[in-house]
């Protein structure tokens, strides 16, 4: 991979990278289209990365679906596919990790202990052998593409940070490889958290301002649909700090479960 990478380099060809653990659907391919308009060649990685699963976490279940990945990266245009085992990507007796200490503590990091731990670490040996110029990352994981931001700008990587867009079905769900978890019941009761969010943005857009009082509310909705809240929070876009008067750019994330399947979602209100 990195042999490929400094070859084109060398001829001045421009390289995106689009970090997945595969399982792809269209919000991956969203970003594939993304990182095509920014770069000459494009690579889009697939691995799924053991250290940011905790022990009681779904690593073995997840889903694995590599030749289906393979070609959807072919019909989508992608110049590469880096598909590293375990093996490959970890030493027997490794024993240096990357650890962002502010960002990383609340949210999701406050659920799932040692998680971005191990996400820091594999975009770190992610963007030293595929060389990017620029990476694209997704919107729905908006606490994981800010600690990725900070980690570029603390330990100097000279790659540019793309935060696209979520990418949802038509009635509003979050696409999510941990969908296909999902029973019938489970994947109608998981519509609450797009629900909550749009009802964030109309209480912002009827004058509520109270950060903490919005948040129950919205825990309510959660808790109405059926399902099971890890989280609700009103943060500031850029220090994830929660938020006491809401305001235009404010961002409310959540994480729900629908059955045992662990969901989050975010809008950037106004």
């Amino acid at each position: 991979m990195q042999r490929w990478a400094l070859e084109q380099r060398a001829t001045g060809r421009r390289i995106g990278c689009v970090p997945t653990m595969g399982c792809l659907h269209e919000g991956h391919l969203s970003l594939v289209r993304c990182a095509l308009t920014r770069a000459d060649r494009v690579v889009l990685t697939l691995f799924v990365n053991p250290t940011q699963f905790g022990p009681s976490e779904d690593f073995s279940r997840y889903p694995r679906t590599v030749e289906r990945d393979i070609e959807l990266c072919r019909a989508a245009g992608v110049h590469a596919v880096f598909l590293p085992q375990a093996i490959d990507m970890y030493a027997a007796d490794h024993s240096v990790y990357i650890t962002e200490e502010r960002l990383g503590t609340g949210l999701c990091g406050a659920s799932r202990p040692g998680h971005f731990r191990g996400v820091c670490t594999i975009v770190a040996k992610l963007f030293n052998l595929v060389l990017p110029h620029v990476a694209v990352f997704g919107q729905k994981d908006y606490q994981q593409a800010a600690i990725i931001r900070r980690l570029v700008r603390d330990l100097n990587f000279p790659v540019e940070i793309v935060v696209a867009p979520i990418v949802r079905e038509p009635d509003g769900l979050a696409l999510s490889s941990r969908n296909r978890y999902l029973s019938a019941d489970e994947r109608r009761r998981a519509l609450g958290l797009s629900r909550a969010l749009r009802s964030a943005q109309e209480a912002l857009n009827a004058g509520q301002t109270d950060g903490a009082a919005l948040c129950m509310r919205l825990r309510e909705v959660l808790t109405a649909d059926g399902l099971r809240v890890d989280y609700v929070a009103a943060i500031d876009p850029d220090t994830l700090e929660p938020i006491a008067q809401l305001r235009k750019g404010v961002v409310i994330a959540l994480a729900a479960f629908a059955g045992q399947t662990r969901l989050i979602d975010n809008v950037a209100l106004g």
